[in-house]
């Protein structure tokens, strides 16, 4: 699954991607795209009755089991994880949420329905990749929906999670699986078209990317299951869970899951 499948972009080995990526979003945001949607007063207040649910891949709801019982009280990082959603949602369900994404924009999603509904959540921006901000161990879990396609390295992450992340706590990330980078379609049928690792900005021609592509779109990046499981494990955690997802609005899925979720745990 691509979140967002277009843009038009010359490439340049010299740009700031991070950069590029914020205002992409910020774009997105404009747009009143789905993830910048925030939830109801009515879902606020089933949260705090104990009766909610939020998702890491597109359809499928985090099992309960995955979070800490009880999650009140606990120190929650929701990682890329802005426009009003799942961080509202665990504040109401009485725990201690910081929101850390790179899109102004997003956030202030967050910061409109914590005004909203009386909610602390605590917003900041940044890269994924360098949560410098954030003194090792400060988190009980890490709330991370599909969004490491909008890095071109994700092992950073992953090092920086576990880092900030206390013993005992957990990672709970969704991903997009490789494979959906590798087609194409033509003429209704699907084709092998890319190899992986693929990038918007190496693996389409100048041509194709003005064809496909529009400037409010972020670049995205396909990872390997290597730096998705291996690298977590790599950088400390131990990998307890998963399930795969797909996206009902995706021809694809039609044949094949599109997304994973984990769950990882720092023992030490």
């Amino acid at each position: 699954m691509r979140l967002v499948r277009s843009m038009k972009i010359y490439y340049n080995a010299c740009m700031d991607i991070v950069s590029y990526n914020r205002s992409a979003w910020d774009k997105q945001v404009e747009k009143g795209i789905v993830w910048s949607i925030p939830v109801t007063p009515e879902q606020i207040q089933a949260a705090r009755q104990g009766n909610w649910q939020i998702v890491l891949t597109p359809v499928k709801p985090v099992p309960a089991s995955w979070f800490p019982s009880p999650l009140a009280g606990k120190d929650v990082l929701c990682l890329a994880s802005a426009g009003g959603q799942q961080g509202p949602i665990l504040a109401a369900a009485g725990a201690n949420v910081t929101v850390f994404d790179n899109s102004p924009r997003m956030l202030e999603r967050d910061r409109m329905v914590a005004a909203r509904e009386g909610l602390e959540i605590r917003t900041i921006l940044g890269d994924m990749a360098d949560l410098s901000v954030f003194p090792d161990g400060s988190f009980d879990l890490i709330f991370n929906p599909v969004s490491t396609c909008f890095v071109e390295n994700v092992l950073p992450v992953w090092r920086e999670c576990a880092r900030v992340l206390r013993s005992g706590g957990a990672l709970l990330t969704g991903f997009n699986q490789p494979h959906t980078y590798c087609l194409e379609e033509k003429d209704g049928a699907w084709y092998l078209r890319y190899a992986l690792p693929y990038a918007d900005l190496t693996s389409l021609t100048p041509q194709e990317r003005a064809e496909k592509f529009s400037p409010d779109d972020p670049l995205e990046f396909s990872h390997t299951f290597t730096d998705f499981l291996a690298g977590q494990m790599a950088a400390g955690l131990v990998l307890v869970d998963l399930y795969e997802d797909s996206h009902p609005e995706d021809p694809v899925s039609a044949f094949m899951p599109l997304c994973m979720a984990t769950k990882a745990v720092k023992l030490t």
